[in-house]
C-alpha cells in the first residue's frame, strides 16, 4: 500500500508566527507515527521560516518511522545538514530562495551534469534520493540518467485540473508513472493532494509508493483532529477492495 508521510512544517509555521515552542514540533512529529503516519517529511529553508534546522536534529532523535527531508541541493547548509542527519530519504526541489513553496520540478535534462553529482553525494551516505519532477516524459526519463532511486512527481496541475475533469488531469501522471516503473525508478507524489482528490489519485496512479502531505492535512486537522485526519488520508490510500 502505498506510504503517508506528513509534512509538518504548519505546525512550525504557527510555533514561529508567535515565538515559543507552542505548538512543539516535536511532539507534533511523534504524534504523527503515533496516529498512523508511515513518516514524516520535514522542508527547512535557509532563512528557517517554518522547519529550523535545529528542529531536524531533535525530530531525527525520535523517528520510528521514515525521515524525509526536503530541500535545495544548491544550498551547501542544507546539503551539510543532511548528510550529518541521515535521513531515510533526501528529496531534491528546486527552490529559489524566496519561494513560498515548491511551484515547479527539476529541469533534469538541462541540469544533469549537477544532478548526476549532487544524488551520488547523498547515496554514498546511504540515503534514498527522490528528485522532484513534473509529470513530463522526457523529465522522468531525464531524471533516471541522473541515477537517482525514485522521483517525486509534482501534483499540483492535478489538483487544480482534478475538479474540471479528472481523467484530463490525471492522463500525465498515469504516464510518467508506467515511464518511471519502466526505468526502475520508485514513486512518490506531493503537493495539493488533499481528502477530496487523493483516493482517485492512488487509484489511478501504478506502483506509488508514498504520498507527502502537509499543508491540507493540517488544515483538516483544525476541524477534524490531527488523530482522526491522519487516518482519513490513510484511508484514502487503501487498495479498494
Amino acid at each position: 500500500m502505498t506510504k503517508l508521510s506528513v509534512n509538518i512544517n504548519k505546525f512550525a509555521t504557527l510555533r514561529n508566527s508567535r515565538g515559543g515552542n507552542n505548538p512543539d514540533v516535536v511532539k507534533a512529529a511523534v504524534d504523527a507515527q503515533l496516529f498512523g503516519a508511515d513518516g514524516v517529511t520535514v522542508h527547512p529553508r535557509p532563512d528557517e521560516r517554518h522547519i529550523r534546522y535545529a528542529d531536524v536534529y531533535a525530530i531525527k532523535s525520535i523517528i520510528t518511522t521514515e525521515f524525509n527531508i526536503e530541500g535545495n541541493s544548491q544550498e551547501q547548509k542544507f546539503v551539510d545538514l543532511v548528510l550529518d542527519v541521515k535521513p531515510t530519504q533526501v528529496t531534491l526541489v528546486p527552490d529559489a530562495l524566496d519561494q513560498i513553496t515548491s511551484n515547479h520540478g527539476w529541469d533534469t535534462i538541462r541540469h544533469k551534469e549537477y544532478l548526476v553529482e549532487i544524488v551520488s553525494v547523498f547515496q554514498k551516505a546511504g540515503i534514498r534520493v527522490s528528485l522532484f519532477v513534473d509529470p513530463v516524459i522526457a523529465m522522468v526519463e531525464g531524471a533516471a540518467d541522473t541515477g537517482t532511486d525514485r522521483i517525486e512527481l509534482y501534483t499540483e496541475a492535478y489538483a487544480h485540473g482534478y475538479p474540471a475533469d479528472k481523467e484530463k488531469a490525471i492522463a500525465p501522471y498515469h504516464q510518467a508513472a508506467l515511464r518511471a516503473r519502466e526505468l526502475g525508478l520508485g514513486l512518490n507524489a506531493g503537493h495539493d493532494l488533499d481528502l477530496h482528490n487523493l483516493h482517485y489519485f492512488s487509484r489511478n496512479i501504478p506502483h506509488l509508493d508514498e504520498v507527502s502531505i502537509g499543508h491540507a492535512l493540517i488544515c483538516d486537522a483544525l476541524y477534524l483532529g490531527y488523530e482522526n485526519t491522519i487516518q482519513l488520508y490513510k484511508r484514502q490510500l487503501q487498495p479498494t477492495p
